[in-house]
This record gives C-alpha cells, sequence and structure tokens, in this order.
C-alpha cells in the first residue's frame, strides 16, 4: 500500500482552544506522520502539479437501477413526517489503523433511499425538506437534496494532497450533475449541508431528525442547529386534567418529532420488498449458491490445510468479491466442534474427513443486497448414521416452519412451527428432561438448550434487516407477500454435553434458506442447494466428480 501522507506542510501557528498536543521535541502528534516520508510542499511543486493537464473525460453515468423505486420509498417515509427535515447521512469513512481505512460501505438507509451501493457515496447527506403538502417529489410533502462533495479542480490542493478523497489517491469523484443524472435527486455541495439544515429551524418552525448511529459528524451538527434555534428535547406533556387517550396521543406525537422515530421507520420501510429489491435478493442467492458450489470442490484442499476453516472462508470470500460487492457478513466455517458456535467466525481450524462443516456465508451484491444461507456438509460427501439423524431433524423443523411462512400469518408463528419438531425429536431421543409439551410452555423451554437462538430474521440491505422496526410488526407482525427473511432451525450440541449421549457430541446442524412471502404462499429463494441429505450427498459428489 502506498504511504497515505498527505502532501501539506508542517503547521505554522495555532490557537490558544486548538493547541496540538507537543512531545518533548517540540513536534505535535498530529504531524508526526510527516516523519515517515518527504513531502514536497514548494510553491514551485503545487504550481507545476496543478498544471498541464489534459481535460477531463466526462465519466459515463447511466440512471441507478433503484432510481425509479427511490422515489416511492422517499415519499413513504415522507407520509410519516409532514413538516419535518429528515436527514440520512451515509456516514463517514471508517478508521481501520492509524491512517488506513476501510473499504467504506454506505448506511443501509442511505443507500436504500437513494439506490447507491458499493462504497459511495462517504460523507454525502440525503435531505429530505419539508415543502408545501403534495408539492414535493412524486407529490409528497418534500424535496430531496443530495449533499455530496463532488469532484475537485485539479488546481486544488485536494486534488493531489488529500488521501482520502483526492483524484491523486482515490481515483475521480463523480460531479453534481454526475449525482443527479444517477440518482435522480437534485445534489448540491456538502459545504451548503448546515445553512440547509438550520433554515426555518426554531419553536414553531420546521423539526430537523437525523438518522441516529450513521456519522457522529452529522448528528453533533444538527445538535448544534437544535441548540442554536433554542430547542430543547421533545417530551410529551403530563398534565393531568388529560384523559388517558389524550395523553398518549400527545406522547406519540411528541415521539414522532425525535430521532429514535426517524430511525424505526427507515427500518420499518424495508419490511416489505419492493420488485427490484426482490430481483437484488434472486441475484443475491444465486451468486451464493455459486459460492457454496466452489467450496465443495475445494474442501478436498481444506481437508488438508492445517487451517482447512480457513481454505473454506477464503474460498466463498473470494467468490463473493469477485462476483458481487463482498461478502454480506464474516462467514461462519465451522469444522467439528466448531459448528457448535453459533457465530464461529475465528475460523482457524482443521477440517477432517469424517466429520461435518458448517457453512453460513452470503453474497453481498454491488447494491448491497445480501443473502443468508446455511448448509451443513459432511466433508467426505456422507452422513453418518446420527449425522443424518440429527440432519433430518433439523430439516423437518424448516420444512414445518415454511409450512407456515404465508400471508396472514404471524412471524412469531414461523419459529413457533419450527419448536415443535424440535422439541418433539428430542423427547423421542430420550434428551428431554420433561415432555416436549411441557418443554414448549412458556415455564419449561428445556429443548432451547440445543437451539438458542430463533428460528428467523428479516433479509435484505442488512443480513439483520429491519432491526429497529416495533415488535408489533416484527416478531408480532403478520406476513404480507414482498417480506424477505430466513428460516434457519438447528440442533447444537456441544463437545463438553453431558445431557446428551456420547454420539451427539460435537455435532452442530443448521439448515438456512431465504423466502420470499408471495401472494398466496412462499418462494424458497435458495431452493437451487439441496437440502435433502440424499440430495446433498449427490450434489457433493457431482462436485467432486
Amino acid at each position: 500500500m502506498t504511504d497515505a501522507t498527505p502532501v501539506t506542510p508542517e503547521p505554522t501557528s495555532e490557537t490558544p482552544d486548538q493547541a496540538p498536543e507537543h512531545t518533548g521535541d517540540g513536534q505535535d502528534l498530529a504531524a508526526r506522520g510527516s516523519n515517515r516520508s518527504q513531502r514536497p510542499d514548494s510553491d514551485a511543486f503545487k504550481a507545476f502539479i496543478t498544471s498541464g493537464w489534459a481535460p477531463r473525460a466526462e465519466l459515463d453515468v447511466e440512471p441507478l437501477p433503484a432510481a425509479p423505486y427511490t422515489v416511492a420509498r422517499r415519499a413513504a417515509l415522507s407520509a410519516r413526517f409532514p413538516g419535518a427535515r429528515l436527514v440520512v447521512p451515509a456516514g463517514p469513512l471508517k478508521t481501520r489503523s492509524n491512517d488506513t481505512d476501510y473499504r467504506f460501505r454506505p448506511h443501509s438507509a442511505f443507500a436504500h433511499l437513494t439506490g447507491y451501493g458499493t462504497d459511495q457515496e462517504p460523507d454525502a447527506v440525503l435531505v429530505l425538506h419539508p415543502v408545501e403538502p403534495g408539492t414535493g417529489d412524486g407529490g409528497s410533502d418534500h424535496h430531496a437534496v443530495l449533499y455530496v462533495r463532488p469532484l475537485a479542480a485539479r488546481d486544488t490542493e485536494e486534488f493531489y494532497a488529500d488521501s482520502r478523497y483526492g483524484e491523486f489517491w482515490v481515483g475521480a469523484r463523480p460531479s453534481l450533475d454526475d449525482v443527479t443524472t444517477a440518482t435522480g435527486v437534485e445534489a448540491r455541495h456538502v459545504d451548503e449541508l448546515r445553512d440547509a439544515l438550520a433554515k426555518d429551524v426554531g419553536p414553531g418552525g420546521v423539526t430537523l431528525l437525523v438518522v441516529a448511529g450513521a456519522d457522529e459528524a452529522v448528528e453533533a451538527l444538527v445538535e448544534a442547529i437544535r441548540a442554536e434555534a433554542g430547542l430543547d428535547d421533545v417530551e410529551a406533556a403530563q398534565d393531568e386534567q388529560l384523559t388517558e387517550a389524550e395523553w398518549l396521543a400527545r406522547a406519540e406525537a411528541a415521539y414522532r418529532r425525535t430521532d429514535a422515530a426517524l430511525v424505526e421507520a427507515v427500518s420499518e420501510l424495508r419490511l416489505v420488498k419492493d420488485a427490484h429489491e426482490v430481483e437484488q435478493m434472486r441475484e443475491a442467492v444465486a451468486a451464493t449458491i455459486a459460492g457454496f458450489e466452489e467450496v465443495v470442490r475445494n474442501l478436498p484442499r481444506a481437508v488438508e490445510h492445517r487451517r482447512g476453516e480457513r481454505v473454506i472462508e477464503t474460498t466463498f470470500d473470494a467468490h463473493a468479491r469477485l462476483e458481487g460487492n463482498t461478502v454480506g457478513y464474516e462467514t461462519i466455517a465451522a469444522a467439528g466442534e466448531h459448528a457448535t458456535t453459533l457465530h464461529w467466525i475465528r475460523n482457524d481450524g482443521v477440517v477432517r474427513t469424517g466429520e461435518l462443516v458448517l457453512l453460513d456465508a452470503g453474497v453481498e451484491v454491488d447494491s448491497l443486497y445480501t443473502a443468508d444461507v446455511t448448509r451443513t456438509l459432511p466433508v467426505d460427501g456422507e452422513y453418518t448414521e446420527v449425522q443424518r439423524r440429527v440432519y433430518q431433524a433439523v430439516l423437518d423443523a424448516a420444512d414445518a416452519a415454511f409450512a407456515v411462512a404465508v400471508p396472514g400469518a404471524r412471524f412469531r408463528d414461523v419459529h413457533a412451527a419450527a419448536m415443535e419438531v424440535i422439541a418433539a425429536r428430542l423427547e423421542e431421543w430420550g434428551l428431554l428432561p420433561v415432555s416436549a409439551a411441557e418443554s414448549l410452555s412458556q415455564d419449561g423451554q428445556q429443548h432451547r438448550r440445543w437451539m438458542v437462538h430463533g428460528t428467523s430474521h428479516h433479509l435484505g440491505l442488512d443480513v439483520h434487516d429491519c432491526a429497529q422496526a416495533r415488535r408489533e410488526l416484527y416478531l408480532d407482525g403478520v406476513l404480507e407477500p414482498g417480506m424477505v427473511f430466513t428460516i434457519e432451525p438447528g440442533l447444537y450440541f456441544k463437545a463438553d454435553d453431558l445431557a446428551v449421549p456420547e454420539e451427539y457430541r460435537g455435532i452442530g446442524v443448521r439448515i438456512e434458506d431465504d423466502v420470499l412471502v408471495t401472494a398466496d404462499s412462499n418462494e424458497n429463494l435458495s431452493a437451487a442447494l439441496p437440502r435433502r441429505p440424499e440430495d446433498v450427498e449427490a450434489w457433493m459428489g457431482r462436485l467432486r466428480g
């Protein structure tokens, strides 16, 4: 990696409230990065590096595939917050170590409302400005503006000296016109953000709300504007003359003017996917299935390597990077007893014949939608009798969950159906200290010793999508066409679990598929990846020749 030290001169002055921290040699700590490189800063250098360039070639910018859909998404958000100014940051670059950054990924709410994916656009901020009702974008009550850091001219210091944003370092950034062409949203320079956010904010004026957790600097700016405008946190009045219904209505109205309500809203907006989102999910699943096939082909190499789990992980992750944006979450490549650790991502263990390997992985495509699929595979291509017994129980639980994942059912019904099968099978094997019926009661739950996680979670831009949605819309929510979520029961018998016979110990099995609720049933988006044990064995045999 090249030295990421920007070509800027040493500081020559300081103000009392911004004095740099000096060390014994008199050099402030912030400038220490310059010690490892020789940085030209002469006037002659600056004049030479900013001259003699051919005109820039125009970028070939086309409207983003999601652009026709984002208008409706923003309109739906607008309807929930009449009169409020809504601030949705993409987020900043995040430091990985010292002066190197992680590859950028925009906040999911920003991606959903703008259509931007991959590594676009750090420090950008989408703002929905309130307008006269019905006169905004798509007939909504808001006008959207994207505040971005556009391409800098070549006679600026940013062009050659800024290691985070300069064209010399990270390539040409889009212009304001490019951003508008791509997103269909008016684009303005991020330097205008402060004045734009502050306009008409104050008691009796515009309410200013921000998606918290996306960008600390933008949140701080919003707080400062609120303070300058004399706005205090809005709380429900506690007037004892109000009826309970009136008090609750006032409390609800007050809550709807908080940042928490905006975070909740952008999460709930993704509970039901539109046609473009469903297509992106199909692409993510298809790429993931191809990645699983690559893993199976490389299992012999994994067996031979001292870190066989890493062979599995890197095989899938390389595929995800080649065929998509990256992985949607850290790949779980858990062999043998490691499969009983639910989120095993260290992936440094050996892979042995005769054991199982649990692969939980998903490709995130360029639009940032991710699959989330798990298969538990016999390393040498065939399940043992005990492995097959456990696997079949988990598969039966998954099938029971699929049977109830239909419009009109509640999200919690999916888990309940899977647990009935798990409890019954554990009772049949003599592992439960009580009957299956007692275990399934609220006061029982003994069967959860061997499956402590839930059966399903929503899926989309985040692997655990819509996580800030209200309980009544998520866990207690009614399933609707367009919802996408996982079905992933499992059984995990740890190697030191004395509550089970020795033959079960060290076996962990999970089967996870991605399901789309349709008009009258559901579709297993990952059905092309074999699920039945005999089909898994045949599939592995074909791939390994």
